[in-house]
């Protein structure tokens, strides 16, 4: 599903990401821990193209994100092309970024109408399965400012699963939460992984990392220090950098 090969990336001076190669086949949930200032989140947005790489290569489902390849040279999509390739990728930020004039249900209502063309009827539809699904089938009718953070990010998840992806990306999904309201994001997101969900999750939830991620990584200082079977890699990590990060959260 998601191949990257040789991926870096600089702003300005600083190298953020130092030639990263990994893969995430179909169905799998891959979560990936490290640092603040490691990468990982820079790694995220380049998977859909909010950032572009500056070598290597990114692809899912066997097609170039964000360019195309003409005669061995790479080229840019155009911004509607790389908008359009997007919609396939669903991505959930630490901000819930939902849109605070639009109820719940019109803040997941509207890219269907707007970018696949849905009728209002159908959208609203789908928005009200959502809801449901996400445990907020009640709170259709409200604005952003009168739900929790939890709440809030919940409706982000059912926005993001309303352009039915193929793909779904997490950034720090919990890390602006309340710890109490933690608990039910991430429920939402293990019964995703449970649908057969292909997700990417950066995350300090070691927890759920170690019962719901097939794979994890561990990121430093832009590299993909160690990586391997979620539970062996917390229980027993190899790399001294991943010994000391490990001995600091867990």
């Amino acid at each position: 599903m998601v191949s990257a090969d040789r991926v870096s990336k600089s702003f300005g001076s600083n190298q953020v990401l130092k030639s990263i190669t990994l893969t995430v086949k179909a169905g799998e949930v891959l979560c990936i821990v490290g640092p603040s200032g490691s990468g990982k989140s820079t790694f995220l947005r380049c998977i859909n193209h909010l950032e572009r790489v500056d070598a290597g290569r990114l692809s899912v489902e066997g097609q170039l994100v964000g360019y195309r390849e003409k005669a061995g040279k790479l080229y840019e999509l155009k911004p509607k092309e790389a908008a359009f390739q997007r919609r396939d990728i669903g991505m959930v930020f630490q901000r819930f970024n939902l849109f605070p004039h639009l109820t719940a249900l019109e803040n997941i209502s509207q890219a269907p109408m707007r970018v696949k063309g849905l009728s209002k009827a159908r959208a609203t539809a789908r928005a009200n399965e959502l809801l449901e699904r996400v445990g907020l089938g009640d709170k259709g009718d409200h604005y952003p400012a009168h739900l929790s953070g939890g709440q809030q990010q919940r409706v982000a998840i059912a926005r993001a699963l309303a352009m039915d992806p193929k793909l779904m990306l997490f950034d720090e999904p919990t890390s602006a939460l309340d710890p109490e309201l933690v608990g039910e994001v991430l429920d939402v997101m293990q019964e995703l992984a449970k649908s057969g969900m292909t997700m990417i999750v950066v995350t300090h939830e070691m927890g759920f990392a170690r019962e719901v991620a097939d794979a994890l990584v561990f990121m430093d200082g832009g590299v993909v220090v160690e990586s391997g079977n979620p539970r062996e890699v917390l229980a027993n990590p190899q790399h001294a950098r991943t010994q000391a990060f490990l001995a600091k959260v867990l």
